[in-house]
């Protein structure tokens, strides 16, 4: 009964895909073959894997729904979260989604999900991306005031939605947690945030996350131990679509 994790896999089976990097870059070239080929061969019928954002490109669930179902058939349960470019998914519609999908299928929002004794807790997330505007040598540029404002406000929203998963899953008696987020849990100017500490609040033994892919972009975040936990950052072209093992 093992756990695993990987993000981004940017399905496009029935939408027009604009992505530069997907277009070009050779570890892009069949993902979604190279993929499925490593699920057969790593995850059994009795093991979880969380798809932690960026499931599709399509702009609502008509233009997603073979994706999801290319995901419905990789063996194991499946846990989604959203991420950024999830479109099809409102996230004041995720009840009716997991009508539509379970059980094949979970859509991980404002709850938690049950792995062994561990409570599997998880939002979008976000990070201040757009106020600031850095060179080719990450040095700060420019400042967008206004876009800060509505960052903190995105920031705060996702806190809130974190706070209640993790406050649902301790009300039913659960002390262990594995935090999922879309977005990293720091931007690169930071050493902690608010999802670090919550991370530290509730004692999350591991905060897995993606949205960093591109090499320009694997090392946006935190990796490795970090105040007594483990940061794994999953997204697809960082794993090479092998996904990673963070529990068994």
């Amino acid at each position: 009964m093992a756990l695993y994790a990987i993000g981004d896999l940017h399905l496009h089976f029935q939408s027009e895909l604009k992505a530069r990097a997907q277009l070009r870059d050779r570890v892009w070239k069949n993902h979604e073959e190279k993929f499925q080929k490593n699920c057969a061969k790593l995850i059994t019928g009795d093991d979880t894997l969380v798809l932690v954002g960026d499931h599709s490109w399509g702009k609502n669930l008509a233009e997603s729904e073979q994706d999801l179902e290319y995901i419905c058939e990789l063996p194991g349960r499946k846990i989604l979260t959203r991420g950024n470019h999830d479109m099809f998914w409102d996230a004041k519609k995720t009840k009716q989604l997991n009508e539509l999908y379970q059980p094949r299928l979970t859509f991980l929002q404002d709850s938690y999900e049950s792995w062994q004794d561990y409570a599997l807790v998880g939002t979008k997330g976000f990070t201040f991306e757009g106020p600031f505007y850095l060179d080719h040598r990450r040095r700060i540029i420019g400042w967008d005031e206004d876009a800060e404002v509505h960052a903190r406000k995105l920031v705060e929203r996702e806190l809130q939605r974190l706070r209640k998963s993790f406050e649902l899953a301790k009300a039913d008696g659960y002390r262990k947690y594995i935090m999922f987020l879309h977005y990293p849990p720091t931007n690169i100017l930071e050493e902690r945030s608010g999802f670090t500490d919550m991370a530290e609040e509730y004692g999350a033994q591991q905060v897995i996350y993606a949205h960093c892919h591109g090499e320009s972009r694997f090392y946006d975040s935190i990796q490795g131990e970090y105040r007594g936990r483990e940061y794994h950052l999953v997204s697809g072209d960082f794993l090479r679509w092998k996904p990673l093992k963070i529990a068994d």
